[in-house]
C-alpha cells in the first residue's frame, strides 16, 4: 500500500497515512486517461455556434430572372449558396458535443490520475483544513507553509464555504469537494492537497 506523509495546515509533518492500493497505487492507464480528458473537454463545449442556411437568410423569394432566353445560368433565388450574401451549406448548427464513457472506464481513469499524482509526489494529505472566516491572506499563508507555489487543487470532504471563498482569488488555486473529484482537474493542476476525510470518502467510492 502506498504510504505518504501526513501534514497539518502549518506545514509540519504529523505522521504517515496509508492509501488504498486499489485507488492510489495502480499502474496508470494513459489511454484511458486520454479518453476521459477528451470526454470531459467535449462535454464542456457550449455548442451554440450557428449559421444561416438558404431558408433562413432574408430575401431571395423572387426568381431573379426568367428560366430561359437570357443566356445566363438558370437561378431560382439570390440567396442560394453560390451567391454573395446567400445561405451557408453544411455550416455548424447548435448541437451537444457531450458523450459518456462506461462507468468502469471512468473509474479506471480517476484511479489512474490519482495514482499518477502519488507516484510523482504531487499529492499532499492534510489531517484537517479549517478556516474560521474567509481570509485569502490566511489561506495563501497555508499554501506557503506547504511549499505550494504552482497550480493547486484543494479537495475537502464536504463543501467548505470559507475555504472556497478564501481560495478563489488565488491564481491557479481551485477548491472542490470529494464528490466532485474528476480527471480533468487532477491532470490540470500541478499539486493536489487532500484532507484525510476526503481521502476516506474517495476510497469508499472507488476502492
Amino acid at each position: 500500500m502506498p504510504k505518504v506523509a501526513l501534514y497539518n495546515q502549518t506545514g509540519a509533518q504529523v505522521g504517515d497515512i496509508e492509501l488504498a492500493e486499489a485507488v492510489f497505487g495502480i499502474e496508470p492507464n494513459n489511454a484511458v486517461l486520454f479518453d476521459a480528458i477528451v470526454m470531459q473537454q467535449a462535454s464542456q463545449r457550449q455548442g451554440t455556434h450557428d449559421v444561416k442556411n438558404r431558408s433562413e437568410v432574408r430575401g431571395g423569394g423572387r426568381k431573379p430572372w426568367r428560366q430561359k432566353g437570357t443566356g445566363r445560368a438558370r437561378q431560382g433565388s439570390i440567396r442560394s449558396p453560390q451567391w454573395k450574401g446567400g445561405g451557408v451549406v453544411f455550416g455548424p448548427t447548435p448541437r451537444k458535443y457531450g458523450y459518456k464513457l462506461n462507468r468502469k472506464v471512468r473509474r479506471l481513469a480517476l484511479k489512474s490520475a490519482l495514482s499518477t499524482k502519488v507516484q510523482n509526489n504531487e499529492l499532499l494529505v492534510l489531517d484537517a483544513l479549517t478556516l474560521s472566516a474567509p481570509k485569502t491572506k490566511e489561506f495563501a499563508g497555508i499554501l506557503s507553509s506547504l511549499k505550494v507555489d504552482r497550480k493547486v487543487l484543494i479537495v475537502t470532504a464536504d463543501f467548505d464555504q470559507n475555504i472556497a471563498l478564501s481560495s478563489r482569488n488565488i491564481p491557479g488555486a481551485k477548491c472542490i469537494d470529494a464528490a466532485g473529484v474528476n480527471v480533468l482537474d487532477l491532470v490540470a493542476h500541478d499539486k493536489v492537497i487532500v484532507t484525510k476525510e476526503a481521502v476516506a470518502k474517495v476510497e469508499e467510492v472507488l476502492a
